[in-house]
């Protein structure tokens, strides 16, 4: 396995870039289960070994080829450090569930697919709005107790929830959208996690992958995409957005760098506290993410990004209103 500079969640030092396992499902695509199982030894191989997934990815699928990953690799079991969810029930209409018997039977069903005893993080996927959240870290508490997870975290929340979480159990991570095109944790989650010692995660930190040197057709997106319904990615935002990724493709280039390894940068730059969980279908493009675990970006650079791509420059909303349900929104 290679080697990757390290950073710390919970009681755990792992590579400074994690992976997201949600592509294995086939939302951004067609997914192949034989090449996602060749993704997870590449992804291995080059020394990630901080894994992100969730019972829904799939409906199961995504955490099924893990397990049956971890079965023909028991060292690669022991080596990742895992973390999956629980708390979206999908719809029509979808629904939020985050009740203890729920979050139990779920957590089960997900240790059984991921041929594991335990994981390392478990998150509360989305809030549900008729449980208090401190409820849901009561349960939590129990289930680090009972040695089923090793922490617990949240996705998609405010600082006001993620503070009244953990004054109940301690929360190990916090995951959020975060890239260059969606940048809303800035407004108090990443200092709020900075604050109490608690790591964000972000995901989509390629921008559901705009941030890359190919680029997307949006009409041909397979109907289950998730992307074909997201307002950044319609007519007339998408040729509007593109604009703006040229330009910054083109800064990559003159620095010699793949489109994704400057974008990663760019968020690990944003803190120690921080570690991106890109994905992909395949193994090929995991290694231009690797120079971003060790690129440090001077205040030149930084400026420069953000002459190219400002706060806020993304046309459209990171969400459908259907894809919206669930997510807490703070100002």
């Amino acid at each position: 396995m290679g080697s990757l500079p390290k950073r710390k969640i919970g009681t755990h030092h792992v590579s400074a870039i994690g992976f997201g396992a949600m592509s294995f499902a086939g939302f951004f695509g067609p997914a192949d289960d034989a090449v996602s199982m060749q993704t997870m030894a590449d992804v291995l191989e080059v020394g990630i070994d901080f894994w992100d997934t969730s019972n829904i990815y799939g409906m199961g699928r995504s955490e099924t080829l893990i397990g049956q990953f971890f079965a023909q690799n028991p060292q690669a079991s022991k080596d990742v450090v895992l973390a999956t969810k629980a708390g979206i029930i999908p719809g029509p209409p979808r629904r939020f569930d985050n009740s203890e018997d729920y979050i139990r039977g779920e957590l089960d069903a997900s240790l059984k697919r991921l041929n594991r005893d335990h994981v390392e993080l478990y998150y509360i996927h989305r809030r549900d709005p008729d449980i208090a959240v401190e409820a849901v870290a009561e349960t939590m508490g129990k289930l680090i107790d009972e040695g089923l997870i090793g922490g617990w975290g949240l996705s998609e929340v405010s600082p006001t929830t993620i503070r009244r979480a953990h004054n109940v159990t301690p929360v190990m991570a916090v995951q959020n959208e975060y890239s260059l095109w969606s940048r809303q944790p800035e407004l108090g989650v990443l200092g709020t996690c900075a604050a109490l010692g608690i790591t964000f995660v972000p995901f989509s930190p390629l921008g559901r992958g705009v941030l890359s040197d190919v680029d997307l057709n949006p009409p041909t997106f397979e109907a289950h995409d998730f992307r074909k319904a997201n307002p950044r990615f319609t007519e007339p935002n998408w040729s509007d957005n593109m604009e703006r990724v040229r330009a910054f493709r083109t800064l990559a280039a003159s620095k010699g760098l793949p489109t994704s390894a400057l974008a990663l940068a760019w968020v690990l730059n944003q803190g120690d506290h921080i570690i991106p969980i890109p994905g992909s279908r395949t193994g090929t493009h995991v290694r231009d993410w690797l120079q971003a675990a060790t690129l440090a970006l001077s205040p030149a650079d930084m400026a420069e990004i953000d002459a190219v791509l400002p706060a806020g420059w993304a046309y459209g909303d990171r969400y459908a209103p259907e894809q919206r349900q669930g997510v807490e929104n703070f100002a």
